[in-house]
């Protein structure tokens, strides 16, 4: 007589909660030496960028007082230095700035791989392209701000209420208010790439920027009054402008940037 055969089906391995525990204690302290290691890699490009900056720095001042040469041709071309240190002061303040110029691209690539490590390759590949349109938009937001917003801008400060007042601008203020305009221009004009980045990521729709463009509106006008150094309208739509170029173009840029994140799921 045969005796029927009883098959038993095997348990399921179910993982204990320790190793889950552990595996998030991991990634929580992986995650940090991630970032150390970023931070440190953008540390030592602003450091050779800065090293290159004071090379060429002297240059780059005697350019960058040429605004206020144009403005006052008849008078000498030296800023006044309050402090024994002063000199030294903007001289490495404009090797700093042109270090952070220079690292533009690093420093983007390095922030940008810490907090998206949930693209697929295909997005991440996409991504690796905007990089360099992250640099151009970076330069052309500091050509706007030299060519265009600065000489009317200096023009305006040098000539305001001049029979009342008799400008005369020390070199840090001076640099201080040049490098600081360039500077949050040439970020303004990443506006487009960041808002490309985000719809990748699924968090902005083309949608709900045109939506919200009232907001945007006043946004920009807020923005504007921040970066633009002085208090007139005519420099304030200046900039107001372009900025208000830049959210439209970011609407078809979120617009791509959807249909990418579509097909590549």
């Amino acid at each position: 007589m045969k005796i029927p055969l009883i098959r038993r089906r095997a348990p399921k391995k179910l993982p204990p909660p320790q190793e889950e525990d552990n595996e998030l204690r991991m990634g929580f302290f992986e995650h940090l030496e991630e970032l150390r290691n970023r931070l440190f890699k953008i540390v030592v490009m602003i450091v050779i960028g800065t090293f290159i900056g004071s090379i060429i720095s002297a240059d780059v001042l005697e350019y960058l007082l040429s605004p206020y040469a144009n403005v006052n041709p008849e008078e000498t071309q030296q800023l006044v230095v309050l402090g024994p240190t002063g000199a030294v002061v903007t001289y490495f303040k404009v090797a700093l700035m042109i270090g952070g110029i220079i690292g533009v691209p690093v420093i983007t690539y390095q922030i940008l791989m810490f907090i998206i490590p949930g693209l697929t390759r295909k997005e991440k590949r996409y991504l690796f392209l905007a990089l360099p349109a992250i640099t151009l938009l970076f330069l052309v937001g500091v050509l706007f701000a030299w060519f265009v917003l600065i000489p009317p801008a200096i023009g305006f400060l040098e000539g305001f209420q001049a029979d009342i007042f008799r400008p005369e601008w020390t070199a840090e203020n001076y640099i201080s208010f040049v490098t600081a305009l360039i500077f949050w221009m040439g970020v303004a004009f990443e506006t487009p790439l960041v808002f490309f980045i985000l719809s990748l990521l699924g968090i902005v729709t083309s949608g709900l920027l045109i939506k919200n463009w009232r907001f945007a509106v006043v946004g920009t006008a807020i923005a504007a009054a921040l970066i633009t150094p002085t208090i007139d309208p005519v420099n304030m739509f200046l900039v107001m402008g372009p900025l208000m170029g830049l959210y439209v173009l970011s609407i078809f840029l979120v617009m791509i940037g959807r249909r990418i994140s579509s097909v590549s799921r």
